[in-house]
Formats: structure tokens, C-alpha cells, sequence
């Protein structure tokens, strides 16, 4: 997998795909397995944004309940019945505690309705999918067991927990990967580091796009009869900017954010808690908006907060006043966490499409209920043209294929129905995950100990063979990154077979390296001197690109920055 600027400039295709994240991703691995040709261009590194950093959470919809929504419990259902299904090395069922209290709304009896409800509304939910990824139905545990799964959990009135699974996705930003790994596979011609700078336009018709390289300043020209634009929070500005585009309802977005602390999970089992936010979209409301705390690799993940954002994405911050009113909340509601500003290792935000603003401010927020789906040719009398601003990360192959019927159509081709929603992405050729992982482990080279196995494993699923064909090349690329469980070959194949062009690629987005805190400078700096030898860097660039990894991570040289 490797940047071809050449065969992007002289090929037209059916399909130019503008924007990198998941939804462009799926739409790309959909387009190329019904036959369409496809090329994706992305201004920043793939999965960069948004889809890279969101709370890494397979939603299966059983909240959207308390909104009456049965149309995205069930479309959220199926989505996450389709990533546990092909994507079985990184999607797995998580356990989750709602505490129960009294006998009203927050109690046993309300919840067990509603689990009820749930479990006949997604019946089919397992179908296909082997029984270690399974979601099981809900149950109940006992006063005295949530009490030992969260201790300094709310006390007064806890009757016991509602236990449901959703999916955790094991690692975001490989998940993206694969995705775009799996339309590779199937002949679409991708790039990273290549924005579209406007379109191509004869009459009334869309033809292509005009793209610059950002990493040289080339400028160049893609062709194709069909542009689908996923470029998420840049999207209307791309149609503004490029056509004089304004959609009928400009789109809104949230800041979403959470954060990594340094808390080792004592469980397997996420917990939910009540804030005092409303949830004004509640039909039923139980007293608050839930956060979570999900134990996350050797730590725990909490979140999730949103405010309106009405700046360009660029801009995307979060100050340490917002920090320290965010442990507060959490403290208030579950002081058994006991956070403090400098537990924070990692900052996720990203943009998310959101409904409208409450004038009561950022505690009474209505939130986005769809992906947005545009033709063009209908609401702008323009042809060639399609757009699709995701609303979840868990949706975005569902609406992909919803997005590339449409394309096929304006094309006039009849291409085959969609079939990801059954077929394997890359990695996912697993029967049992379990299975297969011991397998592995029991087959692995006497260097690798089981920990590193395991994640090697989770990010490469049935292809880590892969990465370990290039200890035949250098032995010692089997060795681990540091104190990491990264492999240098990992490091390696990332810049061969993986498109990385930067540092902050592979830290961030081929490995596992900054899933969890800042990884250390002799640890980065092995990392960077590995793609310093493939990619010929000289020292100042290798300075240039250790710096921009460092500033990153959290209160690094006395600054908030995150992960954008």
C-alpha cells in the first residue's frame, strides 16, 4: 500500500472519494468489492481526526431507548453485529454496570424493562458471529457485587446493577486501517497528505477533483464521474469553498471529548454513572446523562462530554479550566476514581454531527440523531456529487453502502448488492478469536512474550505473519519498541505496507505505541530513528517530527494539546 500520485493523476475513476476518515474508508472498501474503480485522497494522515479518536465504543443503540429512537436501536444494533462479525480481532463484546437505585426510574424494575425490550428489539443480534463475540443478555448482580466491582461508588440507595455488553473496539485507528488495507486489496488507488483544493466542473456536472500534495506543494487534478465528499466537519466547507455550495441546513458539530487515567481496571467490566446534566432528548429520562469509566489496555477511559463548536475544526482545544471542571463532575458522581488533573494521559476530542444548540447552554444540548446523506443532484441541481457527514463511528459502513447504492445508480451500472456487512476486512479471516490467538501464542518465536503476541494479534488479526517475515531481513526488528509491546518490524511495515509518511503515523495510528500515555523519548526516538532509515530523514527532520509527537500528549512542556 503505497502513495501512487501518478496513477491518481491519469486515471479516471468511477469513483473520487474526498475525506479519509471511516465513513470515506467503508465507502471505499464497499465501492471496490461491487466492481466500481475508486480512488481516496485525505489532507492529513487517515483516520487522523475524529475517527481515531472517539471513545472507541461499538454502540449497539440500547440507550437511544430512552429516546424512543427504535429506528437507531436497531440500526445500531446491526452495526455493531457487523464489526463483531468481520472485524473479529477488533471488535469484542464489553461488559457494562449501570448501579441501580431505589425502586423508581433509576431502579431494578425500570431497567429490567427496558434490557427486556432490547433484548426482543435485537434478537438477531448474534447471527453469524462466533460465540466468543457474542452479546449475551442483560442480567442483574447484587448490592454487595457492584460494590466490589466499584468500590467509592454511590452508596446511598444502591440496590444492585443492570450488567449489559456493548463493543469495544480494540484499537481505533487499525480498525480505520483495515478498512482502507481491505479496498486496497481490492483495487482502489489511495493517498494520504492530499487535500482537495476544489472540483472539477463542466456545466452542471462534477467530474473530479483539483488536489495538492501537502507534504511537496504539487498541485494536480483527480478525475472521476462520481465525487463522494466524507470529509466530516470540513465537508461544508469544502462544498462552500469549491462550488459556492451551502447545504440547506448547515451542519452543527460537538466537541466530544475524553480522556486515558492513569487507573489500572480492577475489572473487566465498564461502569456507568450519573451526572447532573439533562438529557434533553430523553423521552424517559433517569435523573442525568450517564459518563463511563471503561477499562481501557492497563488503564481506564472516561468520558464522554460534548459542547457545541462553532469554529473550524483546526481549532479544536480544550483548556485546563474545561479539564479540571470535567474531574470534578466525575468525582462528584463516582469518588472512588479520586482524579486529579495530573492523572490525565491522554486527551481524545474529535468533531461529531450534532442537532441544535439549547439556549440553557452546554447542559441542555439536542443531539444529532442521523448521518447526513446528500444528493446533490436533487437539492443543488448538480450531478456527480453525493455528500455524507457520519453522525457514529459504529454506522459508517451501514451508511457507506447506503451512499455507494446511490453512487452506483447515478452511474448507471448494475453492480452487485453490498456484501460487508458479511465479508471479513482485512485481519478478520478468524473463526474463533480465542482460538486463534492461543494458536499464536502457542506458535509464536521464543523471543515474543504472550502480552506482545496478544496485541500484535489484535492489530494485524489473521495477517501478523506480515510483520514477523521481517526478522528474516533483520533479526533484531523482532524486538519490542522500548518497553512497549510494539514490534521495530511493526514500526517497519507501517512505513512499507501501511502509508505512513509521518512519526505521529505510526505513534499514533499503526501501533499501539500512545494508546495509553506517552511512551518515552528513548522509546519515540528508537521509533523515529527505525523510519529515519526507510524514509531518509536527516536530523532535522527527524528533531522536526520528535517534537510534533512530543507536544501532543498532555501538560507536555507546560501546555494543554491533544490528539487531534
Amino acid at each position: 500500500m503505497r502513495r501512487n500520485l501518478s496513477a491518481l493523476a491519469n486515471t479516471e475513476y468511477d469513483l473520487v472519494i474526498v475525506g479519509g476518515g471511516i465513513f470515506g474508508l467503508c465507502a471505499a472498501w464497499d465501492a471496490a468489492l461491487r466492481g466500481l474503480s475508486v480512488a481516496i485522497i485525505e489532507k492529513g494522515d487517515f483516520a487522523h481526526a475524529t475517527s481515531a479518536n472517539h471513545f472507541k465504543m461499538a454502540h449497539g443503540g440500547i440507550r437511544y431507548l430512552q429516546h424512543a429512537d427504535i429506528y437507531r436501536v436497531r440500526e445500531s444494533c446491526r452495526e455493531r453485529s457487523a464489526l463483531l462479525r468481520i472485524a473479529p480481532h477488533l471488535v469484542q463484546p464489553l461488559p457494562i454496570v449501570i448501579p441501580t437505585y431505589g425502586h423508581g426510574i433509576k431502579g431494578r424494575e425500570f431497567l429490567s424493562a427496558g434490557l427486556f425490550l432490547y433484548d426482543i428489539l435485537t434478537g438477531d443480534r448474534n447471527r453469524g458471529i462466533q460465540a466468543d463475540r457474542r452479546i449475551p443478555r442483560g442480567r442483574f448482580i447484587c448490592r454487595q457485587e457492584v460494590l466490589e466491582l466499584f468500590p467509592g461508588i454511590e452508596e446511598k440507595g444502591l440496590t444492585g446493577g443492570a450488567v449489559l455488553c456493548d463493543g469495544q473496539i480494540y484499537n481505533p485507528p487499525r480498525l480505520a486501517i483495515s478498512f482502507l488495507k481491505s479496498a486496497v486489496n481490492e483495487g482502489t488507488d489511495a493517498a494520504n497528505y492530499i487535500q482537495a483544493t476544489g472540483f472539477l466542473q463542466k456545466g452542471n456536472r462534477v467530474s473530479g477533483v483539483t488536489a495538492r500534495d501537502v507534504l511537496t506543494g504539487n498541485q494536480f487534478e483527480i478525475r472521476g464521474k462520481v465525487v463522494l465528499n466524507t470529509a466530516g466537519p470540513w465537508a461544508h466547507r469544502l462544498l462552500r469553498n469549491g462550488l459556492g455550495l451551502r447545504l440547506n441546513s448547515n451542519p452543527t458539530f460537538s466537541r466530544d471529548l475524553a480522556f486515558v487515567v492513569n487507573r489500572h481496571p480492577m475489572t473487566r467490566y465498564a461502569v456507568a454513572f450519573s451526572t447532573k446534566t439533562k438529557d434533553v432528548d430523553s423521552v424517559l429520562d433517569r435523573g442525568g446523562r450517564h459518563l463511563f469509566a471503561v477499562p481501557w489496555r492497563d488503564y481506564t477511559l472516561v468520558g464522554v462530554w460534548h459542547v457545541v463548536f462553532n469554529r473550524a475544526p483546526e481549532e479544536i482545544t480544550v483548556t485546563e479550566e474545561e479539564l479540571q471542571g470535567f474531574i470534578d463532575e466525575v468525582n462528584e458522581a463516582y469518588s472512588g476514581l479520586a482524579l486529579a488533573l495530573d492523572d490525565i494521559l491522554i486527551i481524545n476530542t474529535g468533531l461529531t454531527l450534532f442537532g441544535e444548540e439549547n439556549r440553557q447552554g452546554r447542559n441542555n444540548m439536542s443531539f444529532g440523531k442521523r448521518s447526513r446523506l446528500i444528493n446533490h443532484n436533487r437539492e443543488h441541481q448538480l450531478e456527480g456529487l453525493v455528500t455524507l457527514i457520519g453522525v457514529r463511528a459504529t454506522t459508517a459502513r451501514g451508511m457507506a453502502e447506503k451512499a455507494i447504492d446511490i453512487i452506483a445508480n447515478k452511474l448507471g451500472q448494475s453492480t452487485p448488492r453490498s456484501k460487508t456487512e458479511v465479508t471479513p476486512i482485512y485481519g478478520g479471516h478468524i473463526g474463533s478469536f480465542e482460538d486463534f490467538l492461543r494458536d499464536a501464542i502457542r506458535n509464536s518465536p521464543p523471543a515474543l512474550d504472550s502480552k506482545t503476541m496478544r496485541a500484535l494479534v489484535h492489530n494485524h488479526g489473521a495477517r501478523y505473519q506480515d510483520v514477523l517475515k521481517y526478522a528474516k531481513e533483520e533479526p533484531t526488528w523482532i524486538e519490542s519498541v522500548g518497553e512497549s509491546t510494539v514490534l521495530k518490524a511493526e514500526v517497519i511495515h507501517a512505513v512499507r505496507e501501511e502509508m505512513a509518511q509521518k512519526l505521529a503515523d505510526v505513534v499514533f495510528r499503526r501501533t499501539d505505541l500512545a494508546t495509553g500515555e506517552y511512551p518515552g523519548d528513548d522509546t519515540v526516538e528508537t521509533c523515529a530513528r527505525l523510519m529515519s532509515s526507510e524514509m531518509g530523514w536527516d536530523e532535522d527532520k527527524l528533531n522536526r517530527e520528535l517534537e510534533e509527537v512530543k507536544k501532543t500528549f498532555p501538560f507536555n512542556n507546560q501546555q494543554i494539546t491533544m490528539k487531534e
